[in-house]
């Protein structure tokens, strides 16, 4: 089943958010578990404390009573040695003990009854060794034959077992609890790991296969470029020739019209001339009232006659100035486009003086921002194309203000170039904003000379070098013109001429 970018972005957020989720369950049970852990650990060390100290303590008061009897019974001094060297380390072992157990609520009662019965049990111990040092032996032995010394160390070791017992019971619990826990983060992570093992995996096998899918989609769109490119390559020649048979059908037409045209004109000029001789003739022949016939040919000779000649003279002028147009238009079109490197500061600055004295005549300024450095172009349709507009900005000034025109020029993404030639001339109408680019077409009172053609003929050069113009216009405000073509025109002219 292929992958699509959508199908691609969703698995992908999907294990990265699987992967995520087993990453954070792997850190909080880890650290869970290492809380725990150090619990149990602490727990450890506190029931060893307190069995080390039980131990240590049990330890001296049964070298003290060791020490104590064989004394007594041997009256030698050497005896007491344990004894007296187990006295401060008791009291330093019974300190220690109660800081163990101190955290436990439970204990305070029992270690309160120990302490007593240690303190009991070492003054028996004392007594019994100043009497011996005193000769009196058979009162030691009467105190010692009371058991209550006994009773004492009795419910003392009864205590020490009973803690000795708890804290190797919580040892070993502890020990278990350790390995437990050991356990379960082994698990833990072996599981998080097969989980991440999975998630990176699925990622991979995602990754394979869209980027196999982008392959072969790509394969699919070179092979389709390919097959396009051949097509587009075998319009653009079928283009190129049926345009220039239209063109050559267009400049034969042209032709044969301005034949008849020209005999037109040129017997119109001679039926001008007779019209003439027979105004004058008229005009010099006494008007008879009696006679309508007269009356009619001489109105017929020096009005109605000069009038239609008039009329036919405009027409032919106008027929002219059509067919001149399109012969114009016909030859730009088998004109061989020539790209070449072309500095566009260069070529507007050269337009712009071409229309200096005309603009300057009305006080007008012409200002330029070209930030575009080398054009590859045909230079002759770029000029051509510059002083079109640049005409029409003066042709088409808002009488009663000085003319502004503002020529600018910039990069624009896709290796293009615009260039917007503004002016605050009279403006056009929206409704003729696409209007003006057709031929013989014009917008707005037709009090200025023109057939029609600049703004087409515009086009159709801007078009042939691979780019268009359009324009934004404020009735009475002024019309800006905006040209985007490419900064390397080789490529476009390359593919019209195969």
């Amino acid at each position: 089943m292929p992958i699509t970018s959508k199908t691609f972005v969703r698995s992908t957020a999907l294990l990265l958010l699987v992967g995520l989720l087993a990453l954070m369950g792997i850190v909080g049970t880890t650290l869970w578990l290492v809380e725990r852990t150090q619990v149990y650990f602490n727990e450890v060390v506190e029931a060893r404390e307190a069995r080390g100290a039980a131990v240590d303590l049990l330890k001296l008061l049964q070298d003290a009573e060791t020490s104590q009897r064989g004394y007594i019974i041997t009256l030698d001094q050497q005896y007491l040695d344990p004894y007296l060297e187990a006295l401060p380390r008791i009291d330093e072992t019974v300190a220690q003990l109660e800081a163990v157990l101190r955290p436990y609520p439970q204990a305070a009662e029992p270690m309160q009854q120990l302490r007593e019965d240690i303190t009991f049990k070492l003054a028996e111990m004392s007594r019994t060794i100043d009497l011996i040092r005193a000769d009196d032996r058979a009162e030691a032995v009467e105190l010692i034959r009371t058991d209550a010394g006994k009773e004492a160390m009795d419910r003392s070791r009864a205590f020490f077992d009973a803690l000795i017992t708890a804290a190797d019971d919580r040892l070993n619990q502890g020990v278990l609890d350790q390995r437990n826990t050991a356990s379960l983060l082994r698990i833990i992570s072996i599981i998080g790991a097969l989980v991440i093992f999975a998630v990176i995996g699925g990622a991979i096998w995602a990754v394979l296969n869209y980027t196999q899918e982008l392959a072969n989609a790509r394969r699919a769109v070179e092979q389709a470029n390919a097959g396009l490119e051949e097509r587009v390559r075998e319009r653009t020649a079928d283009l190129g020739k049926a345009n220039e048979e239209i063109q050559r059908f267009a400049y034969i037409v042209t032709h044969d019209l301005r034949a008849p045209l020209v005999n037109i004109m040129g017997f119109t000029a001679e039926l001008e001339n007779s019209v003439e001789e027979v105004r004058a003739f008229m005009e010099g022949q006494e008007a008879s009232a009696d006679d309508p016939v007269a009356s009619q040919a001489r109105l017929a000779a020096t009005e109605d006659l000069p009038e239609a000649i008039t009329f036919i003279r405009a027409a032919t002028r106008k027929m002219d100035g059509l067919i001149n147009a399109i012969l114009k238009i016909s030859r730009e079109g088998r004109r061989q486009l020539k790209p070449e490197p072309v500095e566009l500061a260069e070529v507007v600055e050269t337009s712009a003086n071409a229309v200096h004295h005309q603009v300057a005549d009305g006080d007008g300024t012409i200002e330029t921002d070209i930030r575009v450095g080398q054009l590859i172009t045909d230079r002759l349709s770029l000029e051509q194309i510059l002083g079109n507009m640049l005409d029409n900005a003066v042709k088409y000034r808002e009488p009663g203000r000085p003319l502004r025109v503002d020529i600018r020029a910039r990069h624009v993404p896709g290796n293009r170039v615009v260039i917007e030639v503004e002016d605050n001339g009279r403006g056009i109408a929206d409704t003729d904003h696409e209007r003006v680019f057709e031929l013989f077409r014009r917008s707005g009172s037709q009090n200025n000379p023109g057939e029609g053609i600049g703004l087409a003929h515009v086009r159709t050069m801007v078009r042939s070098l691979g780019g268009d113009v359009t324009l934004t216009s404020q009735l009475g405000e002024g019309t800006t013109f905006i040209i985007n073509l490419p900064r390397d025109s080789r490529g476009f002219l390359g593919r019209l001429g195969a």
